[in-house]
């Protein structure tokens, strides 16, 4: 109507609810079975019909060029109508230029296929810098697409019903990035908008916190009355106990999306079960198989019963009655009694045996399978396996084990190509039991004695052989097939094929299994059928040969799959005088796979000339567990042919029969496979849930009940049952009768006549947000895209992965060597667009891996179960990879919003009093009396320093000290021309010389700048840092030693910076013996000590002003916590530049008079084990060391902890080892350090963190005498919501934290609100402030920012204490009391029990010191505010190292509003794709954000300070000037 210019708004609402149901109706058609229209005849018609629209002429001419000679294209898989359709389909996505980003990648990166013949694919003749050029342009072409040109945006098609992760947002003026993160319903036909434009983000942008909306979640508690008590008398808060969290919390977290009304719903009666034809009675039938093997080696000894074709397709040897008789009477006889002895035989009746036989040599299998029978042991028929890692080996093994195989049958020239032990023994092979080997060769068979004669009872139930069956998942079950079972599915398709004696018969099949097994080998032989057997590799090497075959032996059957009938059109043209006239019955194995239709259609079209009639093509449907469910029978000469069911994509993903009248790019065309089985009984039920009967307009599972079919998986027991013994029942649940029936894995339905209509397979059924997709369908629609120059058409792989609670689909294809990057990047496009469109299903992941590298089947299919394995682990290795997660992922839970809330004391009070919270905050002891703040009068103190390097060593006492500062005062004062509080830099290697030089600036009355000195091997890099802080920092002079001035002034350091404009250098390696005139005293405690220069984590350099009275009280703090008396010794091995690592090195020391041994953390690099047998050999009690140091040890000495025992390295003696540190401890590693090396007498209670931040360098410190440092488990969920709520360990969704040590004495912490600066609850996570005589007094200059003066170090709270002045530390954490915490890091369980009885509660908590635990969770500026919550990157770079072996280290980042993660690749570079996914999923699983690009970079890219700390802001700016050089940059659009 609204074509007709009606304006429907303006009707009546009933009337527009009229009108919408009977649009419903008139779409939907009626209900039942006339639901399925017919279309009568072939609609083979390759010329697309007028009225279709075309594609455009740009694809159409590249299709024109895609036609190679030689009729390359597929008719496999070709349906002219599908073709049509899915052009159709793309050209309404009117496309001229690329619609996605395409993904940058290095060169080197490309992976070339293993075929000699292949060449690398070759992305442009451009020279290197053009190729760099090309990497710099990717992201500005991004932006100019997105502003000039609206085809840039991907027409997305989502149903109305789901709801896309994508919002549809527009750019008004080209700077508003699209934010494709949030999950908004959208309508289908909305845009999909790519992030445009590389932007950056301010460094304040991230600083605002998010506002409280809710509590934490009131939880029940169910636990013993014991641990209750215990839980009552300690106060603690009651958490939700273990059991409560693994369940599944998915319905809190998933978006579930509504019902759509407009959703198809089956309409028709209850379907009535369907019955076969009776199976007649045949007077001469045998009684049993071997029987009728008997009776024709008798009477017909010269009937030729097996041809086999050498690899030219000729014959090799026939194989006559008389001779397969008396083959199998001999095996029969040396299986039975020459394997062993006459008491002790091997075999007995029933036992089981594997016949392993290659299908090049099918005589020696119908002798082994005949001799099982005969000798009454069940052949278990297996493929050959080929190496220890087989694809699908350990499956076979798994099968073996289950049907209890010890023994395997298989031929000499077989058994000499097993792979082998140098010894000569045949391997174990992987999951398979212990095997003994037979030949069964003719020469070493023994002739039966006259008197033997085999036992041939009546056919009965036990069982007469075993055919193996892979599951969806890859496991291989063994379906058991009884003797009974088997003579009757003879007669069976004796009857439905009506075979005649003396036939001839072509199988193009595997013999082992399945058709070819079932006709080929076992009914043939009971109908003296003569079987010409073609075998894969033949097929291979000449695709005409079963054609041939059926011409000169004017064969009356052939049987076929409809890749042969493809691969016999591809090579017919050479042969002109074929005649296949004599055909009565072309059997297709295959043909219930929708794309069978158009095989058989297009085989026909080339070969009607050549004699085949129409009406003898006879697809069937097979199961592995029912055997054959239905065969179509050969028509009359000149009968109307079988018609074609025209159906509604959109209908079949929901489970229901609409013919297709509307939109006929989304119909699928199915042929009928004929009709059900004589004697069988047939329902369709509905696939999951219980066996409830469908309607008859309802697509259901296929079940059978027949005694021609498997009767059990053997030796799985309970698998069977639910296979093979399912009784259906009607609307009300009620059992339709008692008869069991078999499923067998086949989703169809009954159409007019009761024709049977398959639509694909359970195995192949991806259930995506409750819509049914099929595998074969979803092949199909990619290879209509005109695939020839990209991919190979019959090697693809379609599977689903369950990712964040739902299947998502996959698609990998290999590709051809000569397609060039953007070919295939072009055709990957095309195809989600074409599956979007058709199945209404968006694609997850679309992977192209080199020619010949995906798993294969042993004939020569796709191993899907292989391939999915693979993706998963990262063991694909693609050579192109395109991700589409922001268009599948539709479940992502709603977008937190942010609710303005006025936070006051009365809320805060009112929330005290009922929720029963503490104010976050914490104090740390009394810090006295500060008895001297002259640090220059400490100088003489009685302490020394040895510093360590390599070999050498060098102790200076503090006289020694006092002597060369003074030397070095004097020359500042004279060559220097310096005023009192100037500043000076000092460039030193870490040494006795940098601490002189530093009390040498103090004498003097200027003020000392520590500066790491540059790099010699990387001045580029270094050099300008150094610059930056001379310059920033206003410096009047340098102090330096001579190699680094010649350093300063040489050419290389002219390249980077301008060395005309250094400050004066002086160097202080030869100095005068001269005395200062007098030493400078400061007039008051508050006066400048030094600078404090250093680079945050966001890449921001600042320097904060150290007085004279915070330097000696933080040394006096330090000196209370640790108890370092002036008789201790202590090891620091840490970088003396800046932070508490330089406080240690050159004050700590000086004020409190004990000894310190200084490692440079550089040594290590060349001497690893320097600090650990450091601490050895002086004994040292009490470490400092960084986490780089800490890693750096792990890593490389966790392995060579026996070599340094041996040479006596004992680590007992260590009671404290701090690592220093300005972020979330680093638990793994710190447990990881202790476990390692624990062998060296370390305590694991030893290692403690400190905490410090730019605006006071320690807060926190694990002293010696204090309690151990507490671990507490978080839920991850409400840290996101800036909540804190303590779970149990090993709970979903829970993140250890540690206790970042001690608070200081005299240091107040308090947890603040970053936004409102209200005092926050301890069950929220808030901004750490510190207040403290030791904070800095003020940044010296912050490069580019100097606003934030008093904001970071003298503000106050909103209400609760407006009168105290805090520093703002920019880190995120929250306060516990101890006693509230998980016991169990005090003592185990049966302690507590035994403390409890010996000691009353009180003593026992005045045993314990109880003190609030500080724990940080990260920095406020680096933290990621994506979907309104609150990510810490350590989290997700946590969750991204563990997703796959070869990452070495990774970040993450923002950029516009996308998630980007860098990624370090450790190993081969052919590893970088396999990534993508992996690292896609595991964000997603874990974190519910979707990842917008993945970079994989080599080892050693992402930056990381002297801390160890990663420089993400430096990265992200690395990235967005395109300087990181990646391996590989995905879009995951």
């Amino acid at each position: 109507m609204a074509d007709r210019g009606v304006d429907l708004s303006a009707l009546p609402k009933e009337v527009r609810d009229q009108l919408a149901e009977l649009d419903l109706e008139l779409s939907e058609g009626k209900g039942g079975e006339d639901n399925v229209q017919l279309s009568p005849g072939h609609s083979a018609d390759p010329s697309p019909s007028p009225e279709a629209p075309g594609p455009s002429t740009s694809s159409a001419s590249r299709h024109h060029r895609a036609h190679r000679s030689g009729g390359a294209r597929d008719e496999r898989y070709r349906s002219d109508i599908h073709t049509e359709a899915v052009q159709a389909a793309l050209a309404k996505h009117k496309e001229e230029k690329m619609a996605l980003p395409m993904p940058t990648k290095r060169r080197s990166a490309f992976v070339q296929s293993p075929l000699d013949t292949c060449t690398p694919p070759d992305t442009s003749s451009a020279s290197e810098d053009e190729g760099s050029l090309r990497r710099k342009a990717a992201l500005s072409a991004v932006l100019a697409q997105t502003l000039q040109s609206p085809d840039y945006w991907i027409n997305r098609s989502v149903q109305s019903s789901s709801t896309s992760s994508s919002a549809s947002s527009t750019l008004s003026h080209g700077d508003v990035p699209p934010d494709v993160t949030s999950s908004t319903p959208e309508e289908r036909g909305s845009r999909v908008d790519l992030p445009p434009a590389v932007r950056g983000m301010s460094r304040g942008q991230s600083r605002s916190s998010m506002l409280d909306t809710a509590d934490g979640v009131p939880v029940s508690s169910r636990v013993s009355t014991k641990i209750q008590q215990l839980l009552n008398t300690l106060k603690r808060p009651k958490r939700p106990p273990l059991s409560e969290f693994f369940l599944d919390d998915s319905e809190e977290i998933v978006e579930v999306p509504r019902p759509d009304p407009n959703t198809p719903k089956p309409e028709g009666r209850q379907i009535i079960p369907v019955k076969g034809e009776p199976l007649g009675v045949v007077s001469n039938w045998p009684p049993a198989l071997q029987a009728a093997l008997a009776r024709w080696g008798a009477t017909q000894a010269k009937s030729p019963a097996l041809t086999a074709l050498d690899i030219t397709g000729k014959p090799l040897y026939t194989l006559t009655y008389g001779k397969l008789w008396s083959r199998s009477l001999k095996l029969a006889y040396t299986l039975l009694n020459k394997l062993g002895t006459k008491t002790e035989p091997v075999l007995q009746p029933g036992d089981r045996v594997a016949l392993v036989y290659p299908n090049s040599d099918p005589g020696m299998f119908w002798v082994a399978f005949y001799g099982c029978l005969l000798a009454e042991v069940i052949p278990v028929p297996i493929e050959v396996p080929l190496s220890r890692q087989d694809a699908g080996s350990q499956q076979i093994g798994f099968l073996l084990g289950s049907c209890g195989v010890s023994l395997a049958l298989t031929s000499e020239v077989c058994l000499k190509g097993l792979p082998k032990t140098p010894n000569g023994e045949i391997i174990q092979f992987k999951g398979w039991p212990r095997m003994k080997w037979v030949v069964t060769d003719t020469k070493y068979l023994t002739k039966p004695s006259k008197d033997w004669q085999p036992h041939i009872p009546t056919a009965n139930t036990d069982t007469a052989y075993i055919e193996y069956k892979a599951s969806k998942e890859g496991t291989v079950m063994g379906v058991a097939v009884s003797k009974i079972s088997m003579l009757t599915h003879c007669q069976a398709l004796t009857q439905a094929c009506n075979y005649c004696e003396g036939e001839t018969l072509v199988n193009v099949l595997d013999c082992k299994k399945d058709m070819g097994l079932w006709h080929g080998v076992l009914t043939s032989v009971m109908n003296r059928i003569h079987t010409i057997t073609v075998p894969y590799a033949v097929m291979k090497a000449c695709p005409m040969s079963w054609v041939q075959r059926v011409h000169i032996h004017k064969a009356r059957v052939a049987l076929v799959k409809c890749r042969d009938l493809h691969w016999a059109m591809m090579a017919h043209k050479d042969q002109k005088d074929t005649n296949l006239s004599s055909i009565r019955m072309l059997i297709v194995a295959d043909g219930a796979n929708p794309w069978s239709v158009s095989s058989c259609d297009a085989f026909l079209n080339v070969f009607q000339s050549h004699g085949l009639k129409p009406e003898v093509i006879c697809p069937c449907a097979t199961s592995p567990e029912a055997l054959t469910v239905a065969i179509r029978r050969p028509g009359a000469r000149g009968a109307p042919l079988p018609a074609r069911a025209i159906l509604s994509m959109g209908g079949l993903s929901h489970g229901v029969i609409r013919v297709n009248t509307e939109d006929k790019n989304s119909a699928l065309t199915v042929q009928d496979v004929g009709h059900i089985m004589p004697g069988a009984l047939m329902c369709i039920v509905k696939p999951d849930g219980p066996p409830q009967l469908c309607k008859t307009d309802e697509i259901g599972e296929i079940v059978i009940n027949s005694r021609a079919g498997g009767t059990m998986y053997y030796g799985l027991p309970g698998v069977t049952k639910n296979t093979f013994e399912v009784i259906p029942v009607n609307q009300a649940g009620a059992p339709i009768g008692e008869i069991p029936f078999t499923r067998t894995g086949l989703l169809g339905f009954v159409g007019p006549g009761s024709l049977v209509f398959v639509v694909g397979k359970i195995e192949g059924l991806l259930m995506v947000s409750g819509r049914r997709h099929n595998a074969d369908d979803l092949v199909a629609t990619a290879l209509a895209v005109e695939p020839v120059k990209t991919v190979y058409r019959g090697r693809i792989a379609v599977f689903s992965v369950t990712v964040f609670y739902d299947e998502r689909i996959v698609i990998v294809a290999e590709q051809r060597p000569d397609a060039s990057e953007e070919d295939s990047f072009q055709w990957m496009s095309r195809v989600l667009q074409a599956i979007d469109s058709i199945h209404q299903v968006g694609l997850y992941c679309l992977a192209l891996v080199p020619a010949n590298t995906l798993p294969k089947t042993p004939l020569g299919g796709i191993h899907i179960c292989e391939t999915k394995q693979n993706f998963l682990e990262g063991n694909l290795h693609p050579c192109n990879i395109l991700m589409c997660p922001h268009t599948c992922v539709t479940n992502l839970p709603k977008p937190r919003q942010k609710q303005p809330v006025d936070v006051g004391p009365a809320s805060m009070l009112v929330g005290n009093l009922v929720a029963g919270k503490r104010i976050a905050q914490a104090t740390g002891r009394e810090l006295g009396v500060v008895e001297d703040q002259d640090l220059i009068r400490k100088v003489l103190n009685p302490s020394c320093h040895t510093v360590i390097t390599g070999a050498a060593v060098c102790t200076a006492t503090c006289a020694q000290l006092h002597k060369r500062a003074e030397k070095i005062t004097a020359t500042l004062l004279e060559r220097g021309s310096l005023n009192t509080g100037d500043n000076v830099v000092l460039l030193y290697p870490p040494g006795i010389d940098l601490i002189a030089a530093f009390y040498g600036c103090l004498y003097a009355g200027v003020i000392p700048v520590t500066v790491r000195p540059p790099h010699p091997q990387n001045l580029a890099a270094t050099l300008p840092t150094v610059r930056m802080i001379i310059d920033v920092s206003k410096a009047a002079c340098i102090l330096t030693t001579q190699p680094l001035m010649r350093i300063l002034r040489s050419r290389e350091a002219a390249a980077s910076v301008n060395v005309k404009t250094w400050p004066t250098i002086i160097d202080t390696d030869d100095l005068p013996r001269k005395r200062p005139p007098h030493i400078y005293k400061p007039p008051t405690a508050e006066m400048l000590a030094y600078l404090d220069f250093s680079v945050s984590t966001t890449g921001m350099l600042t320097g904060v002003k150290m007085s004279h009275a915070a330097v000696s009280t933080l040394c006096r703090s330090i000196k209370l916590q640790c108890e370092l008396y002036s008789s201790r010794q202590i090891a620091i091995c840490l970088d003396p530049y800046c932070g508490l690592g330089f406080v240690l090195w050159c004050l700590s020391s000086v004020y409190s008079g004990h000894q310190s041994i200084l490692i440079p953390p550089l040594e290590l690099e060349s001497s690893l084990p320097l600090w650990l047998s450091t601490l050895s050999q002086y004994k040292i009690r009490d470490t400092f060391c960084s986490y780089s140091v800490m890693e750096l040890c792990t890593k490389g000495l966790g392995t060579q902890t026996e070599m340094l025992k041996t040479r006596g390295v004992n680590l007992s003696c260590v009671r404290s080892c701090v690592v220093i540190a300005e972020e979330r401890p680093r638990l793994a590693l710190t447990q990881s350090f202790s476990k390692l090396f624990k062998d060296l007498g370390l305590s694991p209670r030893a290692v403690s963190t400190a905490f410090g931040s730019r605006v006071n360098l320690a807060i926190c410190l694990q002293g010696t005498a204090g309690p151990d440092p507490s671990t507490v488990y978080v839920d991850m969920k409400s840290l996101r919501h800036d909540r804190v709520r303590l779970v149990e360990r090993g709970a979903p969704q829970s993140l250890p934290l540690m206790e970042s040590g001690t608070i200081l004495p005299g240091v107040r912490v308090i947890i603040v609100n970053p936004e409102t600066r209200g005092p926050l609850g301890d069950s929220h996570l808030g901004e750490i402030w510190v207040n403290s005589p030791h904070s800095a007094s003020g940044y010296y200059t912050i490069y580019g920012e100097e606003s934030l003066q008093a904001d970071h170090f003298n503000t106050r709270l909103s209400f609760g204490e407006p009168h105290t002045l805090w520093a703002r530390t920019g880190y995120l954490g929250f306060i516990k009391r101890t006693e509230l915490l998980d016991c169990k890091i005090l003592m185990s369980s049966r302690h507590w029990e035994i403390y409890l009885e010996s000691l009353s509660i009180n003593k026992y908590f005045s045993a314990i010191d109880r003190h609030d635990a500080l724990f940080v969770v990260g920095s406020l500026d680096e933290t990621l505010e994506l979907r309104g919550l609150r990510y810490h990157p350590i989290d997700i770079e946590t969750s991204v190292s563990r997703a796959h072996r070869s990452i070495a280290e990774s970040a993450v980042f923002t950029w516009t509003n996308l998630l980007v993660v860098v990624a370090e690749l450790s190993g081969s570079e052919q590893e970088a794709l396999d990534l993508v996914p992996l690292v896609t999923n595991v964000v997603l699983e874990e974190h519910h954000l979707i990842v917008g690009v993945v970079v994989i970079v080599d080892p050693g890219v992402i930056p990381i300070n002297s801390r160890g700390e990663k420089q993400r802001m430096h990265l992200r700016d690395s990235f967005l000037a395109d300087q990181l050089d990646p391996i590989y940059v995905a879009y995951n659009m």
